[in-house]
């Protein structure tokens, strides 16, 4: 089984519904290719890049997982698209039901045209780093050798605050 950390981000309706619950039913989908080993809470995150559009609900999970990274991938690229995302034509880093990003897999370093881990921007998005120190701050970037603890600490004070959010739709959820 190997590790791999998986972000999860939504700001549009999807068929699950408002984005807390389209991140808990994709949770669930993902509980299905691995175990949930832990999962963030969800945080409202602002937009980063395209700014004019709703502020993102956020989180961030450990999923042991058999499959390897590429396959991952591609499962999660598939409940993307199940849940309502078009990545033809989109606007880059525009409005979305649902986003997946491989954040880290293992301690792999990996560069492919498909593929790049550790996730080359992770490093510098609150929207992944708070959850992902809520769950695993002593987790080292292969690249650098930094935990995120740390890398967490370099994020500016007012970049993308991320700000903790209780939802029934995750609450609920139970994971294992």
């Amino acid at each position: 089984m190997s590790l791999a950390y998986i972000a999860l981000g939504a700001n549009l309706l999807s068929p699950a519904g408002p984005p807390e619950a389209t991140l808990a039913a994709a949770a669930e989908r993902l509980a299905a290719l691995g175990r949930i080993a832990a999962r963030s809470s969800l945080y409202s995150t602002a937009p980063v890049g395209f700014v004019n559009q709703p502020r993102f609900v956020n989180a961030v999970l450990l999923l042991e997982a058999s499959l390897a990274p590429r396959e991952l991938l591609k499962k999660l690229l598939e409940i993307e698209r199940d849940f309502g995302r078009k990545r033809i034509d989109a606007v880059l880093n525009g409005p979305r039901p649902l986003d997946l990003d491989l954040i880290l897999y293992g301690d792999l370093v990996l560069h492919e045209s498909e593929l790049e881990l550790p996730h080359p921007r992770f490093a510098e998005r609150a929207f992944v780093l708070v959850p992902l120190n809520e769950i695993a701050p002593e987790l080292r970037d292969p690249r650098t050798g930094l935990a995120v603890s740390q890398l967490a600490a370099r994020l500016p004070e007012d970049a993308n605050a991320a700000s903790r959010i209780e939802n029934e739709h995750w609450a609920a959820k139970i994971f294992s």
